[in-house]
């Protein structure tokens, strides 16, 4: 099974994106499944992994009636408020959708570096510890080093870091991410997205070399079964296509046996998220 394991849908009748780029046009208009679902036939993938855009129950909602709707999304990672006091209710209502697969909040927005251990936060991320909801992580590099200690206060939690935790590759700095993905690669079941690089990378000028780097740093830290596939569609867009970003994939992982680029392209994706 090839599973597209990171994309969006969005509505833009819904609450606003407030993270959308000012001026960038390509993202200003509804992507729905219907544009999705040609050009994941087209390349053989069975499927996709829908991933919150916004922190509105709304949009998760609506995500998880179109999940409902469309076949070729395999599951939803949406969003509810992990600090509120209704948590419990929201987690119950998003369990009734068979295709409800995890949470995610946009960490890297929060002015707070620290949001991810702050008391409110563990709370509710015990309760999807306690429930088996797994839990993307949306990090940059200044996150990385809180990781560990939040795997210690929330044990059992089954979490995935999106877009390798977005690396300076436009500026073409390593370190300190390097260094710190090291150290949360080693913690029990971490897993982690080769998704959202191209968007890191210089839009108009990137290349599959500019991101090599940091994908074979990757591949040495995470083995195929803790690694996932994600084409970040369509924020791709604003650095280059769906099939381009498959490409990039592609060229900047190697020579990889077919065994482990299945895992990579959907098998792991499968286990990880309990798609069905």
């Amino acid at each position: 099974m090839r599973i597209d394991a990171h994309q969006h849908f969005w509505d833009l009748s819904l609450p606003r994106y407030p993270w959308m780029p000012e001026g960038e046009s390509v993202l200003r208009r509804n992507y729905l499944p219907e544009d999705l679902a040609p050009i994941l036939e087209a390349n053989r993938f069975d499927g996709t992994v829908v991933v919150q855009a916004n922190h509105a129950m709304e949009e998760t909602r609506w995500l998880l009636d179109l999940a409902s709707r469309h076949e070729l999304i395999r599951g939803v990672v949406a969003w509810v408020d992990l600090t509120g006091p209704s948590l419990g209710a929201a987690l119950d209502e998003c369990q009734k959708h068979a295709k409800f697969k995890g949470v995610r909040h946009i960490v890297h927005d929060e002015p707070d570096v620290n949001w991810l251990l702050r008391e409110d936060v563990i709370r509710g991320l015990r309760e999807l510890a306690r429930r088996n909801i797994p839990y993307d992580l949306l990090l940059r590099p200044a996150h990385l080093p809180l990781i560990p200690e939040l795997a210690e206060r929330v044990p059992g939690l089954p979490m995935v870091i999106d877009h390798i935790a977005k690396p300076l590759i436009a500026e073409k700095r390593m370190e300190p991410w390097a260094r710190d993905l090291e150290v949360v690669a080693k913690i029990p079941g971490m897993h982690c997205k080769l998704s959202g690089m191209v968007t890191e990378a210089n839009h108009q000028t990137w290349t599959p070399e500019d991101l090599r780097p940091y994908v074979q740093h990757v591949l040495s830290l995470f083995p195929p079964e803790r690694l996932m596939f994600g084409s970040d569609w369509p924020v791709c867009l604003l650095a280059g296509t769906w099939k381009q970003v498959l490409a990039a994939f592609t060229q900047a992982c190697g020579a990889l046996p077919q065994e482990q680029r299945e895992k990579i392209l959907g098998e792991t994706a499968a286990r990880f998220y309990r798609l069905d």
